[in-house]
């Protein structure tokens, strides 16, 4: 039987016996990560642990007392035989404290004198310098308050940065925050890095968008990512590279044709006054749309002869381009219109009279239409038809080149009888008588009349005036005139050649025989 009570004595804990113990140690923790108080206790022999608890020490207004910590937040982690670890989660600043650990055993029940002290830090986060200008250094800088060593990890808007140390640009602005690697949660306060920057993205917006019309109200705006921001000053507005604004906004209240062309914006802050440069925006090309006008309608030809064909076509000046054109006449019964054909050009190939008449045309593009004024298309009578001038050319050369041989050959014609010709007298009448009774049926009459004012009549031959340089015959006004009367072979013959020749001379103008030579002699 005292075997029995032995072997049981020894199984039992504590029997052995000891102190009442129990070991405390002060932590330090990071708001936001779990923590645990060390712990370890003791008690004599022959007691067995039945509970376990831990307290927190409070302050209140009259006095202070122990308060009994419950889970969640708290969590006993150790054991029954001496391991008396206490687990608290979320560490947060209302947790710092004085814990005491406290037991009971069969026997009796006991609280440790002295308790373990929980320090609650918070962490810190820096970043030096927290301006910078694009192309600086950076270094984050993250503090703990408590001396255990701790690895962090560094949040940028809430997204990983891989290093502490870079060079800033302007992607690298925002709010920084630290925590501990592992317990993501215990997180410092966030902190700005300010990156300063010239502008970029500058853009330049029409509003309305869309197609813009004439007389339409427009307004330009100029926008850009820039640190600082661009003040309103900042903006410069350009039209086909000439500055025609120096304000943000520009608008113009009614769109003119004019305004049509390339638009940019350029914007600068103080940074880019110190050396970056200036920044422009991409070109916007401004077409302003308009109805057609100016309609007109050209004839070709101007002048159209029955059955041949006109051609009446259309210009406008449209933008959009004209899309439509529609041709009327007006009816010859009435002052309406009647449409007679569609497309830029009217042709018509044979003319006629129906055909005659005032015409316009009716345009059309996107925005709206215009019509040209009435032109009237008239049919000129047909000609009859003339020689061509090729054929008159031909003629009038034939006729020249005729006359030319004609008074080539009277010229050599001339020349000829004067070579021939022999002297009609040769002594006054006395010549005449003697030849006529030589031959009555050969003989020549001839009756030699001059002006009363000549002188005697001398020698005439058929040789030129200069062969007889001392003749006495004044040539001044001296008209000649011959009578040569040619006889038939039956008429009578006459000896009285007076007579004769004064018969001749009386019928010199009957006798289809006779021919009258008058010389015209001027002085040389």
């Amino acid at each position: 039987m005292e075997s029995l009570i032995l072997t049981i004595l020894v199984i039992l804990p504590g029997v052995w016996s000891g102190d009442w113990e129990v070991t405390l140690e002060h932590q330090c923790a990071l708001k936001g990560t779990s923590a645990i108080l060390k712990c370890d206790y003791s008690y004599p022999s022959g007691h067995t642990v039945t509970s376990v608890s831990w307290s927190k020490l409070q302050l209140r207004y009259n006095g202070q007392r122990l308060v009994a910590l419950s889970p969640p937040h708290f969590n006993y982690v150790g054991n029954y035989q001496g391991d008396c670890d206490l687990r608290i989660n979320n560490v947060q600043f209302a947790d710092e404290g004085a814990y005491y650990f406290s037991f009971e055993t069969t026997g009796d029940r006991w609280t440790s004198e002295t308790y373990s002290y929980l320090f609650v830090r918070g962490l810190t986060a820096a970043v030096q310098p927290s301006t910078v200008t694009e192309g600086e250094d950076v270094r984050l800088i993250c503090q703990s308050g408590c001396p255990q060593t701790t690895e962090f990890v560094w949040f940028r808007d809430g997204q990983p940065v891989s290093g502490s140390e870079f060079q800033a640009s302007r992607e690298d602005a925002g709010r920084y925050h630290c925590a501990v690697k592992g317990q993501e949660t215990a997180r410092s306060a966030s902190v700005a890095l300010d990156v300063r920057y010239a502008p970029k993205k500058v853009t330049l917006s029409v509003s309305p968008s869309g197609d813009v019309i004439k007389g339409d109200t427009l307004t330009f705006s100029c926008s850009s990512d820039a640190n600082p921001p661009v003040e309103e000053t900042g903006y410069r507005l350009y039209k086909d590279g000439q500055l025609i604004n120096s304000r943000q906004k520009h608008t113009i209240s009614e769109v003119q044709l004019g305004d049509s062309g390339r638009y940019h914006c350029q914007a600068s802050n103080d940074i880019t006054w110190g050396g970056s440069g200036l920044f422009n925006s991409t070109d916007v090309l401004l077409d302003v749309h308009y109805q057609p006008m100016n309609t007109s309608v050209s004839v070709v030809p101007e002048h159209v002869l029955e059955g041949s064909s006109v051609s009446l076509t259309c210009s406008s000046d449209a933008n959009p381009p004209v899309d439509s054109y529609s041709w009327y006449k007006m009816a010859a019964s009435s002052s309406s219109m009647t449409q007679v054909g569609s497309g830029q050009t009217l042709f018509l190939p044979s003319m006629e009279a129906s055909h005659t008449g005032l015409y316009l045309c009716l345009v059309r593009n996107s925005v709206g239409e215009n019509n040209s004024t009435e032109v009237l298309l008239s049919m000129a009578e047909k000609q009859k038809s003339s020689p061509s001038i090729p054929v008159l050319a031909g003629i009038g050369v034939c006729l020249c080149v005729t006359l030319v041989i004609v008074l080539l050959l009277f010229r050599r014609k001339r020349r000829s009888n004067a070579g021939e010709k022999q002297p009609v007298f040769d002594s006054g009448l006395s010549r005449s008588q003697s030849s006529a009774t030589e031959d009555p049926s050969d003989a020549v009459y001839a009756n030699i009349l001059t002006s009363p004012s000549s002188a005697p009549l001398t020698i005439v031959s058929a040789s030129p005036r200069n062969s007889h340089p001392h003749g006495s015959m004044s040539y001044e006004e001296e008209v000649l005139y011959s009578t040569v009367t040619i006889k038939p072979k039956n008429t009578k013959h006459h000896t009285n050649s007076s007579r004769a020749a004064q018969d001749s001379w009386s019928t010199s103008g009957e006798n289809s025989d006779s021919v009258i030579y008058a010389t015209v002699v001027t002085p040389h």
